[in-house]
This record gives C-alpha cells, structure tokens and sequence, in this order.
C-alpha cells in the first residue's frame, strides 16, 4: 500500500517516521509520500492562498497547486482521494478495512479557511472528518487515519497485537497488567496471575462488555 500525504506543511509529519509506523516504513511494509504543495504552485512567491469571493475572515487555498499535485501523483485516479474535513463523514474503525482495499490512499490537508470547492468537484472522492470539532488544518486528521490504516497492513504488526483491541466486536478492550503484581495497594487481578486460559478469556470478555456499557452503551445497542 502507498499512502500519499498533499500538505503545505510537511514538517509536522515528522512523527509518522517514528515508532512502529516509521520502522514499517523503514523495512519497506508500506510507502508514505509526503508532498509539499508548495512546490507545484505556478506563483513566484509560491504563494497558495487568497482571499475568498464574496469576503470573510481568513483566506482560500486556491485551486491550481492542489490540482497540480493531485495529477503530479495520481495521474490516472487509480487512487482513492480523500479530504479531511470537519464537513465529512466521521471516521470510525470499520473505515479502515475499506481504505485497505485500495492500493492507494491520498490524503488531502486543507489549511486556514479551507480549499477552493472546485478541487473538491474535480479531484476529491470524498470528505472525512475524525470528530465533531475543528483543527487549524488537515494534517493531524490526516496521521490520525494513517496511523489507524498502517497499523492493518500486513507486516506492519504482529496478527495478534490486532486482536481484541477496542472496536473489536464493537467493544472497548478489557484493562490490562503488567509487572510488579502489587503497586502502591493495587492488585492485579487473580485471575491474570492463575494460567487458566479459560478463565482468562471470560475474564476479559466481560471486562470489555461491562466498560463498553458504562462508556459507550451505544456500542451495544442500548
């Protein structure tokens, strides 16, 4: 899979080289192309924005550099082009299996007051929105879904570190221990400690649905 990233700020995706996703990129699992739009505006000052038609605060990322690197790195649409929007549908965790049927994601970053509509009409698929608020820019929206889209390609992580996670089965994942077996009066739980895998599994499963029904009933349909 290649995942291509279109920014007027490409060093804020300096994080993604790091950790499990940097060294999946490192050992070749998948490709994250990061382009500057900046460098395909046909303006002198490599200016990439303007004041709105019509007026208002703040101003427009204009059409022609995004356009230009649209067909720089997808000449053909074969990729799915997706703009991260306040305005778009709410990305959930089911999203992801979708976007690993592409060979190719593009994620679009708008800026300040936005993009021009007609990038949308002419090179977009489709708007996405990662919550019910607003960012300065797409970027942190943007290395949101890569992170949660990675993570699913093969080779990237083990198969069993994708197991029983939250969303798993719409539940949120069970609490989980770790060494010493007591800290500052906190006990892990006998049943962890005991090797009966049965009990185990039980155990956990009814962790994931009783916090499920506390935090979030809706997963279950209450």
């Amino acid at each position: 899979m290649k995942i291509t990233i279109l920014t007027l700020f490409p060093e804020m995706f300096e994080p993604l080289r790091q950790s499990v996703i940097g060294r999946a990129v490192k050992g070749g699992k998948f490709e994250l192309e990061i382009v500057n739009i900046r460098d395909y505006t046909q303006d002198k000052h490599l200016k990439c924005d303007d004041y709105p038609f019509g007026g208002g605060a703040g101003m427009v990322m204009m059409p022609q550099p995004i356009g230009s690197a649209i067909e720089a790195v997808d000449p053909d649409h074969r990729a799915r082009r997706i703009f991260m929007s306040p305005k778009g549908r709410v990305f959930r965790q089911q999203m992801v299996f979708e976007y690993l049927e592409y060979d190719h994601l593009i994620f679009l970053c708008g800026h300040y007051e936005g993009v021009d509509q007609r990038v949308l009409d002419l090179y977009v698929d489709e708007e996405v929105s990662i919550g019910d608020y607003v960012l300065t820019g797409g970027e942190l929206p943007a290395m949101v879904i890569t992170d949660c889209v990675a993570r699913y390609v093969d080779g990237v992580l083990s198969g069993g570190s994708l197991v029983d996670e939250s969303f798993s089965e719409n539940l949120l994942e069970y609490p989980q221990y770790t060494r010493p077996v007591e800290y500052r009066g906190l006990i892990v739980p006998e049943v962890l400690r005991s090797g009966n895998h049965a009990k185990i599994d039980e155990w956990r499963r009814g962790q994931a649905i009783a916090i499920t029904r506390k935090r979030r009933p809706d997963l279950l349909g209450e």
